[in-house]
């Protein structure tokens, strides 16, 4: 970036700036990009560079790809016997432990009052330096992590014994209040549409991001004028109402990608409601994050092969199905176990302590010839 080096020799460009077109830059927008810095300030073009978009929606969610591989999080104790705290986040990661912190901020900022969490002499004083304040609000944030901990143990993460009947993971309508800016355009499976789809921020989010974040989630309609201006502002409305949420959560029991069962859980719409989707039991089904992000992200696709039977199929084309079905305990025989034996032994089948073990090593199953031979073979005697 030869362009950026000498402007940043001549002084026209901070140390900021020129981090924040590094990341975007390419030798073909270079030259637009600096007219672009000229004329913004460093905290305007850290704005403008998280909302930038390149190439296609293919390429945008290979990098979005990329992005989540590159999640990390570290908390190990130092020399000092302090705790460090290191990660990368992605960007709704991010926000919902922004969001988290902030309020529990609050609270211990309402509880204990400005000056509390400042253990320096100064804090007391009527006369407060800005650095005694920023370090206040750091300690604050501090002790904020350690609320959210203390409330996520006492809450737990399972099932609550007082309210049996409570969705274990709840819904998005509930629980996520992160704001997420998306065109309806956007919002719809079209590989040529790359619209808004960012955080409030202004950190862009991939456009599949969105579609798996809005299938669970508060939705408040915007329309908009030609000059950007709202013209009116729907009501927030719930993708999933609690009634059909407890209702799924009581058809699922949990997450039913194949052999996951895991019971903090997205309600995934099969078929898009951007889609003409409709939102009802039929068209809904449990996912973890992580298989929630296949199913979006990844390339994975689900459908319904017939009532209650999930098919998967992933990128290279192969189906993973989920033959799980609830069963009544009532319906079981007195001794199941002996019951299979014995419906075993008439298909033929005699089936002992061996029948799972590796039959390489079970010499009973080798004729003599051809286990001395290849003994010899092998050099032996």
């Amino acid at each position: 970036l030869p362009g950026t080096s000498a402007a940043m020799r001549r002084g026209e460009l901070s140390f900021s700036m020129v981090r924040a077109l590094t990341r975007v830059a390419t030798p073909e927008n270079e030259a637009d990009l600096l007219e672009l810095a000229r004329g913004c300030t460093a905290a305007q073009l850290e704005r403008v560079v998280r909302g930038f978009r390149l190439g296609s929606r293919q390429d945008e969610a290979e990098r979005e790809r990329a992005r989540h591989e590159a999640r990390t999080f570290s908390v190990f104790p130092d020399e000092e016997g302090m705790y460090q705290v290191r990660g990368r986040l992605t960007p709704e990661q991010g926000a919902l432990l922004m969001r988290a912190v902030e309020a529990a901020s609050d609270a211990l900022f309402r509880e204990r009052g400005p000056a509390s969490s400042c253990s320096s002499p100064a804090a007391g004083h009527e006369h407060v330096s800005a650095e005694t304040s920023a370090r206040a609000a750091a300690q604050r944030r501090a002790d904020a992590i350690g609320l959210l901990a203390e409330r996520a143990l006492a809450a737990g993460f399972g099932a609550s014994s007082d309210a049996p009947g409570t969705p274990v993971s709840g819904t998005r309508a509930e629980r996520y209040q992160v704001v997420l800016h998306v065109d309806t355009d956007t919002l719809a499976d079209s590989d040529s549409n790359l619209g808004r789809s960012e955080l409030e921020d202004g950190t862009r989010v991939s456009a599949e991001t969105s579609r798996r974040l809005a299938c669970d989630a508060s939705v408040v309609t915007i329309r908009q004028g030609k000059n950007g201006g709202p013209l009116d502002v729907g009501r927030r409305t719930r993708t999933v109402p609690p009634a059909i949420r407890r209702a799924l959560e009581a058809r699922d029991r949990g997450c039913r990608f194949p052999g996951c069962g895991l019971r903090f859980t997205d309600a995934h719409h099969v078929r898009h409601w951007a889609d003409g989707g409709e939102t009802k039991l039929e068209n809904l089904i449990l996912l973890c994050h992580h298989h929630h992000r296949l199913v979006h992200e990844a390339g994975w696709t689900v459908e319904w092969w017939e009532p209650g039977s999930p098919a998967f199929t992933d990128p290279r084309g192969q189906t993973h199905v989920n033959h799980r079905r609830p069963v009544s305990l009532s319906s079981l025989a007195s001794d199941p176990v002996e019951k299979l034996i014995a419906q075993t032994r008439t298909r033929g089948a005699e089936p002992d302590a061996l029948t799972a073990g590796a039959r390489w090593n079970r010499l009973g199953d080798i004729p003599g010839p051809v286990y001395f031979t290849a003994l010899e073979a092998l050099g032996g005697g």
